[in-house]
């Protein structure tokens, strides 16, 4: 008796069985043969039947901030000086009832380098109010000064908020150990408010490893981290050290299917802007086993993943919602608006996505 288990396709000689499973016992004396090109195991026996195993459970377990968390957008005003309180309230509900399970104000998408403190506090205030019993909501309330950060974090708590995103501090490049010590800080100021960490290398200059996210793991109210690094292998060491309820998201939409694979929660995007339900079909596809159908949703906005990012996020996002009619305003400078040729191609793709 042979137990096998393969993300692969089962085919059994003599029936017709092409479904997708993750273990099955095979009846009679069986031999296996793998074909490279193909990558699927041939099972050669009439009979396969499904066995039930244990699951350890990655990634799944008291999910706090839910498999799909949309990093908003900061509407503008005109030219781009005043923030846009009731378009970003209503643009909070509408996300809200298309998917997303949690929303970041004032995150790199909502360009939290260009507003205000309390410009920040005022939009935290008012997607609260707007997405109250329907989703949570996530502060942004990293900085490179753990004094301003852990401010901000009991800003947060005063407030009613769900939890809080604190980014790697940027440009003054701390040591792992300060690295360690600054989210602690914040960490422990509100030991009962829920903290996702956000490593993003290519924007702060340093990156966070995974021996230091292990570590900052073990914090009780360190719950999850965005791991926008985009190394595969960084995300595989930090599944390994951490345990299996500690979440960690995806930071790039394209990305958020393969991580899953690796015990991933969901992703912190940018699309869910547009295909929040959709994400939310992929993900679950994926974890009950319907993992076609998980690939055929990532496959068909793949390009679209990628078009959001053609240009520094969140340029094209912004534009992305202007051509479906958001008055979302332009980004603040020093970022621009899109160019031309970005602005064509995404109409062009998001007609095809039927997303106009």
């Amino acid at each position: 008796m042979f137990i096998v288990t393969t993300s692969h396709r089962l085919l059994c000689e003599k029936r017709s069985c092409f479904d997708f499973v993750t273990s099955f016992r095979c009846n009679k004396k069986t031999k296996f043969y793998s074909s490279t090109r193909q990558r699927r195991w041939i099972c050669q026996t009439r009979v396969a039947t499904p066995v039930k195993t244990e699951s350890i459970g990655f990634g799944t377990q008291n999910l706090v901030f839910g498999n799909v968390v949309t990093a908003m957008v900061t509407p503008f005003k005109g030219n781009g000086k005043e923030v846009d309180y009731t378009v970003a309230e209503q643009l909070a509900a509408t996300l809200a009832a298309n998917g997303s399970d949690a929303l970041i104000i004032a995150g790199t998408t909502g360009e939290s380098p260009t507003l205000t403190w309390s410009e920040q506090y005022e939009l935290f205030t008012v997607v609260k109010g707007a997405v109250a019993g329907k989703a949570k909501v996530i502060a942004g309330a990293g900085s490179n000064s753990t004094e301003e950060a852990v401010e901000a974090t009991h800003k947060a708590a005063k407030l009613g908020l769900d939890g809080t995103l604190h980014v790697v501090p940027y440009y003054n490049k701390p040591p792992q150990e300060g690295i360690y010590k600054h989210f602690k800080a914040c960490a422990e100021c509100e030991p009962d408010l829920p903290m996702m960490l956000y490593n993003i290398p290519g924007r702060t200059g340093i990156n966070m490893t995974a021996e230091t996210t292990a570590r900052l793991s073990r914090i009780d109210n360190i719950v999850a981290v965005k791991e926008a690094s985009g190394n595969i292998d960084q995300f595989s060491e930090i599944r390994r050290m951490t345990e299996p309820n500690f979440h960690m998201y995806a930071g790039d939409d394209s990305l958020t299917l393969p991580l899953l694979a690796l015990g991933g929660s969901g992703v912190v995007s940018v699309a869910s802007h547009f295909i929040g339900s959709q994400l939310q079909e992929m993900i679950k596809s994926y974890l009950s086993g319907n993992v076609n159908d998980a690939i055929g949703i990532h496959i068909r906005y793949f390009p679209l993943f990628k078009a959001l990012f053609s240009m520094a996020n969140p340029i094209p996002a912004k534009k992305a919602l202007q051509l479906q009619g958001w008055p979302v305003g332009p980004p603040r400078s020093p970022l621009t608006e899109a160019s031309p040729e970005v602005e064509a191609s995404l109409k062009s793709l998001m007609k095809e996505l039927r997303l106009l």
